[in-house]
């Protein structure tokens, strides 16, 4: 952990809670400076993961600070004011920044649910990297049993956005569904796609993809796209993209088709085969160094 996460609720309820401009949080409400009070305390379990944390790899001691943020909100210091004798709980002081980090750069995932073990890498990585929102859907040639991994039943996967984040020294996590359909996520991309007018949609495909995304990118502006903007401006840290991947097992046509109805252009990564993780983490990075954030 580079920087250790606390969600707002865990703070006594009589605690200030301030707004923020940013999505709501699959972890709950958002944070943010104004209003924030300077100081917070909480009593964090011995078994707690970020309790050993701070005392068995950190090493920190009464006294001692660290680095701590608020989920959707701001960064700041954490102090090890004590430990309990009796139950070993820790009692931490924090003191806030009055500014929360910026939006996360307006990525959008769209991914064909993968097994369990291969999503919760993508929900870390992408996290670390830099995402907005992460939809996970069903697809022809997914695994339908899926969609009831306890990894999204049980809100484990939340646990992998905040390890991201921490990852990253950001507080900020992305917004995730899963379990809908190809077809009415894309729905719902279009019922809000005022909000992102410029928005580059592409889907990645290994058969049908004329070229490389690198390739797309460099090129003239997305000929799918409904409102045309100059090559420039694509290249400003304000653009926004979507990204389509499909299960591992790959589109069905009549998906090639759907995407091919809502704008989306097709690319490749190559004439190598990548594992979904790998293809999410080089889509991303692409598409940060295209726009000026890494």
């Amino acid at each position: 952990m580079n920087i250790i996460l606390f969600s707002p609720e865990e703070f006594p309820p009589d605690a200030p809670a301030a707004t923020t401009s940013a999505p709501p949080s699959p972890l709950g409400r958002g944070a943010g400076g104004e209003g924030l009070p300077q100081t917070n305390t909480l009593a964090l379990p011995r078994a707690d993961p970020r309790a050993a944390h701070i005392l068995d790899v950190l090493r920190r001691k009464p006294g001692d600070t660290f680095d701590a943020g608020l989920v959707d909100g701001p960064r700041g210091k954490g102090t090890l004011a004590a430990i309990s004798s009796g139950d070993g709980a820790l009692a931490l002081g924090f003191a806030w920044e009055r500014t929360v980090p910026p939006p996360l750069p307006p990525i959008t995932l769209i991914i064909g649910l993968p097994r369990p073990q291969t999503a919760r890498k993508i929900l870390n990585e992408a996290t670390s990297l830099g995402v907005s929102e992460m939809h996970f859907v069903t697809t022809g040639r997914g695994e339908p049993s899926y969609a009831q991994s306890t990894l999204w039943t049980s809100g484990e996967y939340r646990r992998h956005l905040v390890a991201g984040a921490a990852q990253a020294f950001c507080t900020r996590i992305p917004r995730v569904t899963f379990g809908k359909t190809l077809a009415e996520t894309i729905a719902t991309l279009d019922a809000t796609a005022a909000a992102q007018p410029d928005a580059r949609r592409i889907a990645l495909d290994n058969y049908e993809a004329p070229a490389s995304l690198g390739e797309l990118l460099s090129s003239a502006p997305n000929p799918h796209s409904a409102i045309r903007t100059s090559h420039s401006a694509l290249r400003t840290p304000h653009s926004a993209f979507i990204f389509c991947l499909g299960s591992e097992r790959g589109w069905t046509a009549a998906e090639r088709e759907q995407l091919r109805a809502a704008r989306f252009a097709f690319a490749h990564l190559g004439a190598r085969v990548l594992r979904a993780e790998t293809a999410v983490t080089a889509a991303v990075s692409l598409a940060l160094a295209h726009s000026g954030r890494m």
